[in-house]
């Protein structure tokens, strides 16, 4: 049995000024991602040049946060946000969805995709392996935070998370999702991109991995305590909010290489 670090969740303390591990994660994520899209652009089939995907990376910035945040509240905590409206800008605290941040970047793809002409399918197959950097990233701030820790198991590396309501050893979910969604889709996907892919081919595989990936950890994954199980004692939000993904996903591969447009 291990015990959870307990990490400070401040970072840096200069006065006044704090800088959260959580944060950092993100600018990692960022940081990574424009450095890895940088790379993607010099392929002969890339939609953007060099010096465009610095500006596709902050507005996707914006929509990971306030999608995320927004997508969190409606999603997870609304009456949280009903209590205490000012709880949704403390967004060091946690409570990020991915599923808010999806739809947040979607929009932000969109709008840079008509602004450059390149469409948005376009962009997405060239943001899709970028993301799971971030991903990854956002799972080590949970795991730092010492939040959405997974359900009691006797396993070896189960570990006992002072932030949750007992000291039962539980599955580290966070490093699950990390290794999952952060590092396997990320091989996966960058794998996949390496050469021309039919439009449409590389979002759908995105989301077809993740979706199972996530779908799968939250079989090991303690609910939301404010949610708990949605139905059979078993189906979580995050389940729920992953199926529909797994079926876009699958289709918009089969149309990819029904239509195989390039």
């Amino acid at each position: 049995m291990l015990q959870h670090p307990q990490f400070d969740p401040v970072a840096i303390a200069l006065g006044p000024l704090k800088i959260h591990w959580y944060g950092l994660t993100y600018l990692v994520g960022f940081a990574a991602g424009w450095w890895l899209g940088r790379l993607r652009s010099r392929k002969p089939w890339s939609p953007l040049q060099e010096e465009q995907v610095g500006d596709l990376l902050f507005y996707m910035a914006l929509g990971v946060i306030l999608g995320g945040r927004f997508g969190y509240v409606v999603f997870y905590n609304f009456d949280a946000f009903i209590a205490d409206p000012l709880w949704l800008l403390r967004v060091w605290e946690g409570g990020m969805s991915f599923h808010g941040g999806l739809l947040g970047v979607m929009l932000a793809m969109w709008w840079y995709g008509r602004k450059t002409g390149a469409g948005f399918w376009k962009i997405a197959d060239f943001v899709a392996p970028l993301v799971p950097v971030g991903l990854g990233a956002g799972r080590i701030g949970n795991f730092i935070n010492g939040e959405l820790w997974g359900k009691p198991t006797d396993v070896a590396w189960g570990m006992v998370f002072p932030q949750a309501p007992d000291s039962l050893a539980r599955h580290p979910s966070q490093l699950y999702q990390f290794a999952l969604e952060g590092v396997l889709l990320f091989v996966i996907l960058w794998w996949f991109s390496s050469r021309p892919r039919p439009k449409m081919a590389v979002s759908g595989l995105f989301l077809v991995c993740y979706g199972i990936f996530r779908f799968l950890v939250e079989f090991v994954r303690q609910p939301d305590p404010q949610l708990g199980y949605l139905a059979f004692d078993w189906l979580t939000m995050g389940q729920v909010l992953s199926a529909p993904m797994i079926a876009a996903g699958a289709a918009l591969m089969f149309l990819a290489y029904r239509r195989n447009v390039q």
